[in-house]
C-alpha cells in the first residue's frame, strides 16, 4: 500500500484516542465482569474488522487480506500470551480490582515496543533480503521449541522472575503491599517500588519476548510496515478485556500451543520459500488467501480439540471421583 505521511499520522492519532479512551473508561480501580470484558472485546473486534474493510475499500484484496491474516495471528498469539500473564497475576498476587491497571500499562508498554521493533524490521528488510532466512528458522524453531514446552505442560509452572527483574528489586527494595495502584512509597526513611511497579516491569519485560515472536511471524504475511504495525495494534489493544473474558477457558485450551506451533511453522516454510523466490530460485509461493484459510482452520480446529480434550478429562475426574466415593462406603460399611 502507498500509505502518505498523513494517513500514517491520522492513524497513529486514531489508535492514540482509542487507547486513551480505554484508559479513560478502566481508570477506577474495579472487578472487571464477564459482561463488561465480552462488550468491549466485541468492540474492539468490531472496530478491527471495519478498520480492515477500509484496507479493502481504499488498498484492495491484497492489502485487506494481509491485514486480516495478521490480524488473526497476532491475536492467537496474544491468547497465547495470557497464559503468562495469569501466571505472573498469580505469582504477585495482584488483587482483582487493580489486574485491569497493570493490563493497561502492559498493553501501552507492548504498542510501543512493537512500534520499535516494527521499524527495525522494516528498515532491515529493506536493506538486507536474506534476513527472510533468518525470520523463517528463527520461527521454525519456535514452533518446535512451543511442541517441548505444551509436551512438558509448560503453563503449569510457575513464573520465574528474570534476572534484571531481580536485580531492580534488590536495587530500590520493594514494599511488604500493595498501596492501590501507587508506583513508590515512602518506607523506613527511603523510596521503595510498590508490588504494583514490579508486576508492570514483569509484564513489560515479557512483551519484549512476545514481539520477537510477534514480529516475524507477521512480516512472514506481509512485508507493508503500515498493515504491520495496524494489525498488531488491533489485536494488542482488546487484550485486557480478553484476559478477563477467556480467563476460565484458557486452561481449557490445551491444543492452543500445537495450534500456534503449527502456524508459526507454517509461517516459517512460507518466509524460507519468499526468500528463495527473492534469490531468483524458482519455488512455489504461499498466497495470502491460503495463508488466511489455513491459519484459521488450524485455530478452529485446535479450539475444537482443546474443548473436547478438557471435557473427556473433567468426565474420567468424575467417575475417578465417584469410584473412590463407592470404594470409601464400601470400606466404612460394618463387616
Amino acid at each position: 500500500m502507498n500509505v502518505s505521511l498523513s494517513t500514517w499520522l491520522l492513524t497513529i492519532v486514531a489508535l492514540g484516542l482509542l487507547v486513551a479512551v480505554d484508559f479513560f473508561i478502566g481508570r477506577k480501580p474495579h472487578e472487571v465482569s464477564v459482561k463488561e470484558a465480552g462488550i468491549w472485546s466485541a468492540v474492539w473486534i468490531a472496530l478491527a474488522v471495519a478498520f480492515g474493510l477500509g484496507v479493502l475499500a481504499f488498498g484492495g484484496g491484497g492489502p485487506a487480506g494481509e491485514f486480516f491474516a495478521g490480524f488473526v495471528t497476532e491475536k492467537s498469539l496474544s491468547v497465547d500470551n495470557l497464559f503468562v500473564f495469569v501466571l505472573i497475576m498469580a505469582k504477585f498476587a495482584v488483587p482483582p480490582q487493580y489486574q485491569q491497571r497493570v493490563l493497561m500499562v502492559g498493553v501501552l508498554m507492548a504498542l510501543v515496543l512493537r512500534a520499535v521493533f516494527i521499524a527495525a524490521g522494516a528498515a532491515i528488510i529493506s536493506s538486507f533480503s536474506w534476513v527472510f532466512y533468518l525470520f523463517g528458522a528463527f520461527l521454525i524453531y519456535t514452533a518446535w521449541k512451543l511442541v517441548q514446552d505444551a509436551r512438558k505442560s509448560g503453563h503449569e509452572e510457575e513464573y520465574e522472575e528474570n534476572k534484571l527483574l531481580k536485580a531492580v528489586e534488590k536495587r530500590f527494595g520493594v514494599a511488604d503491599r500493595y498501596h492501590g495502584t501507587r508506583l513508590w512509597v515512602e518506607e523506613n526513611g527511603g523510596r521503595v517500588m510498590t508490588p504494583m511497579l514490579v508486576v508492570m516491569l514483569a509484564i513489560g519485560s515479557t512483551d519484549v519476548l512476545f514481539a520477537l515472536d510477534s514480529i516475524p511471524a507477521i512480516y512472514g504475511l506481509t512485508q507493508d510496515p503500515y498493515i504491520v504495525f495496524t494489525a498488531n495494534a488491533f489485536a494488542l489493544m482488546g487484550l485486557r478485556q480478553l484476559y478477563f473474558l477467556i480467563g476460565g477457558l484458557l486452561k481449557k485450551l490445551v491444543h492452543l500451543s500445537y495450534g500456534l506451533s503449527i502456524i508459526l511453522g507454517f509461517i516459517g516454510v512460507k518466509l524460507v520459500l519468499h526468500a528463495l523466490h527473492e534469490s531468483g530460485v524458482h519455488v512455489p509461493e504461499i498466497t495470502i488467501p491460503f495463508s488466511l484459510g489455513f491459519i484459521v482452520l488450524v485455530l478452529a480446529v485446535t479450539t475444537a480439540t482443546s474443548l473436547w480434550a478438557s471435557r473427556r478429562q473433567r468426565e474420567r475426574d468424575r467417575r475417578g471421583q465417584n469410584t473412590a466415593a463407592g470404594d470409601d462406603e464400601h470400606t466404612s460399611q460394618p463387616v
